[in-house]
């Protein structure tokens, strides 16, 4: 036994470039790509990646070079999650919500040789770039210094209607000058790099989260057998596949022989269209895109004829919406994860004997986070100080922990923070949660939006999921406030419902706040409720507490100098009565 050995027979390195090759030879006449007008089979997709991958190295991209490129959810955005690594470089998808400082910051972390952008966003990739040359300070991560070398720009014109721009480097152009027949890079070494992801930065500045191979590959299989995603699926894309490469969807469905139908725009109108039209089977999103489904104009919507399976994540979804959801016919399963975990590390993988329950049952089963995704050795809550297991209750809150093939392989020149997020053997998400019996977590909140009320720790989750019940709530946050007595308190925010196209004044404040006595502890009830038009997000849809409760500590700070100024004005007013 001893002397038996690794081979080229038994052992090649993990990757998901496999999962290209054997869909071109297994699907190769089947619909990979649909975007519009446009439509690929498996057998162009793959030409095409390889003629861009061949395109890139002749630009003299080599191995471990960052190629970044900022662009919605077309084609050409899907193809480079393979034509990129198939160069032997890695690919770096950007925020397409940052703003011009923060992409000259990603660029000049990450030193990446060519920035491809899609026409759309062509004004704020060139201020990026003027800014890397001209060094100017940032607001995030570092001090931009003098570049001398800024990334080669490329421009991904619309493939549907192109507009000649004119630029001296096209997409189309290097896919045509390209050799379909290039072999591309051999994946020596399964620890390698692939993907580069720089997190959202709602908690912290945002840091550069490198992906292997080896987990790219592990966490895409864990993923479409959690989901159960069968073969050749119709998926929509309503993820952005900036967003942790699509959840690894953008390798999956190739895995799966499937066809990806791009959307450049989640919209109401579209999805709905596009759903009807290409007979959509699979869709990944935020609870947010659900408001956005739910509140579609009748004009903009179209029957559904068969089901749709929904993977969501990113915020907890109360479960009244996902009741709401589903009564559309949609059938939603709940994932958890994050940059660092390669995209979802949970999912809440059904039981058969759940099916017999009441649907409100079900929603609130459907709720929690579920259990670790195969590729996942362990999962765990601790707690923080003393890295014990916390009982499997459903009420003791902990730090939610992973451990397993899928987490990131660390952060890009950042040492120390790799070395703290892996501590004691485990990968520390700054999550709080909880187990219950059946061993399904729940996560509760991230630690620091967890509001500590005279010494009662609070969910802003649960009280989340009591305000989404309210029939004329259409979105909620609940942030920590500072109080004068009990240190803290929670502050509730609320995006109220469209009434026959206008805000509804009939609800107030005072409404919601007796809406919450009624259905929660009085220490849980928010002491001020903010109703708002809108609220500040990511672009993957989450809410970014940050900046409310940056809002609400500026607010405090104000009243509190005014109140010391009153309070001195009539010190000084009694000591000349």
């Amino acid at each position: 036994m001893d002397k038996l050995s690794k081979c080229q027979a038994n052992y090649t390195p993990l990757t998901p470039l496999t999962f290209l090759t054997r869909c071109a030879k297994c699907f190769a006449n089947c619909t990979s790509v649909i975007h519009e007008g446009t439509r690929f089979t498996w057998k162009q997709t793959y030409q095409r990646c390889c003629r861009l991958a061949f395109s890139l190295r002749t630009l003299n991209i080599a191995t471990n070079d960052v190629v970044a490129v900022l662009a919605p959810n077309i084609p050409a955005m899907y193809e480079m999650h393979f034509a990129v690594p198939m160069a032997g470089a890695v690919i770096n998808t950007i925020n397409t919500r940052l703003d011009a400082n923060s992409i000259a910051t990603i660029l000049q972390h990450s030193e990446a040789k060519v920035l491809f952008v899609d026409y759309e966003y062509i004004p704020k990739a060139k201020e990026a770039l003027a800014l890397l040359l001209m060094g100017q300070k940032t607001q995030h991560i570092t001090t931009l210094k003098h570049h001398s070398s800024p990334p080669l720009l490329i421009i991904i014109d619309d493939i549907n209607s192109p507009t000649a721009l004119g630029e001296s480097l096209e997409y189309e152009q290097l896919v045509r000058k390209g050799d379909p027949n290039f072999v591309p890079e051999k994946i020596h070494d399964e620890w390698a790099p692939i993907a580069l992801n720089y997190t959202s930065g709602t908690t912290s500045a945002p840091k550069g989260v490198v992906y292997s191979h080896r987990g790219a590959y592990l966490s895409t299989l864990s993923l479409i057998l959690g989901w159960e995603m069968g073969n050749q699926p119709v998926y929509l894309w309503t993820l952005p596949m900036f967003h942790c490469n699509g959840w690894c969807f953008t390798w999956g469905v190739a895995a799966r022989g499937g066809t990806n139908v791009c959307l450049r725009k989640v919209a109401a109108y579209d999805m709905y269209k596009n759903l009807s039209l290409h007979h959509v089977t699979h869709m990944c999103c935020a609870p947010i895109v659900f408001n956005i489904i739910l509140e579609a104009k009748a004009s903009e919507r179209v029957e559904m004829k068969s089901r749709v399976e929904i993977l969501t994540g990113g915020a907890p979804p109360p479960p009244s919406l996902i009741v709401k959801i589903e009564s559309l016919g949609f059938h939603v399963t709940h994932a958890y994860g994050l940059t660092e975990a390669t995209g979802p590390a949970l999912v809440c993988e059904w039981q058969n004997q759940w099916n017999q329950l009441p649907k409100d049952e079900q929603a609130r089963l459907k709720a929690r986070q579920g259990i670790s995704v195969l590729t996942l050795e362990d999962v765990d809550v601790k707690k923080v100080d003393t890295m014990e297991s916390v009982p499997r209750d459903g009420k003791t809150m902990g730090e939610v922990v992973l451990r397993g093939s899928s987490i990131m392989k660390g952060y890009l020149k950042d040492p120390e923070s790799t070395s703290k997020a892996f501590s004691e053997g485990w990968f520390h998400t700054g999550d709080a949660g909880v187990i219950h019996k059946d061993g399904y977590l729940e996560i509760k909140d991230r630690f620091k939006d967890v509001i500590i009320s005279g010494g009662e720790n609070i969910s802003s989750v649960e009280l989340e999921s009591v305000l989404y019940r309210h029939p004329r709530v259409l979105e909620a946050a609940v942030v920590a406030m500072p109080h004068p007595r009990w240190g803290e308190s929670p502050c509730a925010f609320v995006v109220l419902k469209n009434f026959e196209g206008k805000m509804n004044d009939h609800v107030t404040e005072d409404d919601i706040i007796g809406y919450c006595r009624k259905n929660m502890p009085p220490f849980m009830v928010p002491k001020v409720v903010k109703i708002v038009e809108e609220m500040p997000k990511t672009a993957t849809g989450k809410i970014q507490k940050s900046k409310l409760r940056e809002k609400e500590a500026k607010n405090f700070t104000i009243s509190q100098n005014l109140q010391s100024k009153n309070n001195k004005t009539n010190a000084l007013a009694t000591s000349r009565l």
